[in-house]
């Protein structure tokens, strides 16, 4: 049974989300005190977060900011504002999607079956070293490293590397990317997968790799390797 850690103050949708989510074998837990949101995320150690903006004492984007410090256990923004920078500032600060309210119950399953089955089931098979332009990417621990440094990727990062460099140096396109990623392009928007790609490769500049994930205009991303652009 996956447990979910549901970070929402209105008690009424807290209690209804709860009772829902239980009916589909979800171990659902709620936060006691929103002044220190870190101690329940510890103690209860989520499978996925779902998580309100608009919060007592601190938002949700500073929660974010404080659970991704740590871990990389996925994130569900659930909130009713609506503006295209909210929605771009937590997939930037690393959640992996938003939903908005009001909304309907389905689309809320399905987004979190589709993010459960994306993290759980890949990182279930044995673990992989994947070389790289000089890099070694490790599936255990969702790190990339090399002489310069080592870096730590979301699920949704590593995983849109591994499919990227699975296809190296051939073109995979946005609409088969989000399929791979949410595998129904009907709950995800282009912007998330935008948001996704230019975050994971400003990670890779630490490494000096983010420049060989090549945008194609028009097309979608290209992983390179080949000796003369990974030099």
């Amino acid at each position: 049974m996956f447990k979910l850690l549901l970070i929402e103050d209105d008690v009424t949708l807290f209690e209804e989300i709860k009772e829902r989510l239980t009916q589909w074998s979800y171990d659902v837990y709620g936060v006691t005190d929103f002044a220190n949101v870190l101690a329940d995320f510890a103690n209860i150690q989520p499978d996925l977060v779902i998580i309100d903006i608009q919060l007592p004492k601190y938002d949700g984007f500073h929660w974010c900011r404080m659970i991704r410090s740590q871990s990389s256990v996925p994130i569900l923004f659930l909130s009713s504002r609506d503006h295209p920078t909210d929605m771009v500032m937590s997939m930037q600060l690393g959640g992996d999607d938003f939903i908005q309210k009001p909304f309907h119950f389905d689309v809320l399953i399905a987004k979190i079956q589709a993010t459960l089955r994306r993290v759980y089931d890949y990182s279930s098979e044995p673990s992989k070293l994947r070389a790289w332009c000089g890099s070694t990417i490790n599936d255990d621990n969702n790190t990339v490293s090399n002489q310069k440094a080592s870096i730590e990727l979301t699920k949704n990062e590593m995983y849109i590397l591994k499919i990227l460099i699975q296809h190296k140096n051939k073109i995979v396109s946005r609409q088969e990317l989000i399929e791979y990623l949410w595998n129904d392009e009907h709950f995800v928007s282009d912007n998330t997968l935008t948001v996704n790609v230019n975050r994971l490769r400003r990670k890779l500049d630490d490494l000096e790799l983010g420049r060989y994930i090549e945008t194609k205009v028009g097309q979608g991303y290209m992983a390179v390797e080949e000796e003369s652009a990974c030099d």
